[in-house]
């Protein structure tokens, strides 16, 4: 049984933790290998440095019959989850993936089942605790699937042998259709924003691009003569990266009436080259786009409340808005999913679908004739 050594490693940025240890390698070869555990400052000696590797030094003995004596608890399973899949240098999960799963143990996993042995686990338990979370059915949902990863991370890795998470029922369905835009407050929104504000808020509520997405765009990603958008990206936290799924990544149709909203946006912008953030931040000198929610915190909000629109105004109320518009025009149903870029059990049908077809174009003009007529009729 090894347990590994911890030492003490200069750095020019202060000295660290490092913990060195050895395992098979591909061939039969003992191989060594080593982690940064942390900065001295998080861990002012070696006792609370190897405290925080419990849960790997357990594993590197996993087939070891002393270790199978030392129950594991879903602290130390969470602890070494942490270490080997939301590393910053993971390639596997998006930034935004990995942000929302840290949220999820560190508020509500952890602090309920941290000191439970993986045995004590019970499917019952935790379906009892999660029909009494103060949060949405989709929220419980995606607790309930993050418990299911921790353990099937744990039998990946020989730490245990079952995943007691598989027998929790837990519906994502909302108790209640979510809010939407009327295309009249919509409209009366668009009048009482600045270019700035209303472009955003026209360019997401006729595209139905999520707000990672939105802020993501740069002026190369958008191709006026063939009227559409590259989505190729998303930027959360200012933290840029891949899209969330492979169809978030097709291209969306750029209506006439939007593309002149952002040519006069472009104009307007001091940073309009090819390379430039489409909603680059002054303040940041173009380098990073505006952030997302503070826009919508102090300046679309406000707006909508002078206008005494009730609704809970966000970036997603404005997608929801567009699917309900899409439907309410009598779109297939295909169509709709292929303009959301929502991942699609048919792969054949998307991989004939990749480019923006008429239909698709069809579709989104008749959302922003909508909008227009409304427009005319005010003016």
């Amino acid at each position: 049984m090894q347990n590994g050594s911890l030492m003490r490693s200069p750095r020019l940025g202060g000295d660290v933790w490092e913990y060195r240890w050895r395992e098979p390698g591909a061939e039969g070869r003992r191989k060594h290998r080593r982690m940064i555990v942390g900065s001295v400052t998080e861990f002012r000696d070696a006792t609370s440095a190897l405290g925080a590797i419990t849960a790997l030094r357990q594993e590197i003995n996993a087939h070891d019959r002393r270790h199978h004596t030392r129950p594991i608890t879903v602290g130390m399973l969470v602890d070494h989850y942490r270490e080997r899949e939301l590393e910053p240098d993971d390639i596997w999960k998006t930034y935004s993936t990995k942000v929302t799963y840290l949220g999820y143990l560190r508020k509500w996993i952890v602090p309920r089942w941290e000191t439970y042995i993986l045995p004590r686990v019970r499917a019952g338990e935790v379906e009892l605790w999660l029909r009494h979370l103060p949060l949405a059915r989709s929220s419980c949902a995606k607790i309930r699937n993050l418990m299911s990863v921790l353990f099937n991370h744990a039998i990946r890795h020989d730490l245990y042998d079952r995943n007691p998470i598989r027998l929790v029922r837990q519906s994502a369905k909302r108790r209640g259709a979510p809010e939407v835009l009327s295309i009249a407050e919509i409209q009366l929104l668009l009048n009482a924003l600045g270019l700035r504000e209303r472009t955003l808020v026209l360019l997401d509520v006729g595209t139905g691009l999520r707000m990672s997405e939105l802020f993501a765009l740069k002026w190369k990603d958008v191709d006026f003569s063939s009227q559409q958008i590259s989505v190729v990206r998303s930027i959360v936290m200012q933290v840029t990266g891949p899209c969330k799924t492979e169809a978030s990544q097709k291209p969306i149709p750029l209506d006439p009436y939007l593309a002149e909203a952002l040519k006069t946006w472009r104009l307007h912008t001091p940073y309009a080259g090819a390379e430039d953030w489409i909603f680059a931040s002054p303040a940041a000198g173009g380098r990073r786009p505006y952030w997302g929610q503070s826009i919508m915190r102090n300046n679309i909000r406000p707006a909508a409340r002078k206008l005494k629109i009730t609704k809970r105004i966000g970036w997603h109320l404005f997608r929801h808005t567009y699917s309900t518009l899409l439907n309410a025009t009598g779109t297939d149903i295909k169509v709709v999913q292929e303009l959301l870029r929502h991942a699609s059990v048919r792969v054949t049908m998307d991989t004939y679908t990749q480019a923006v077809s008429p239909r698709k174009r069809e579709a989104q003009s008749v959302v922003i004739g909508l909008l227009r007529s409304v427009e005319c009729q005010s003016s």
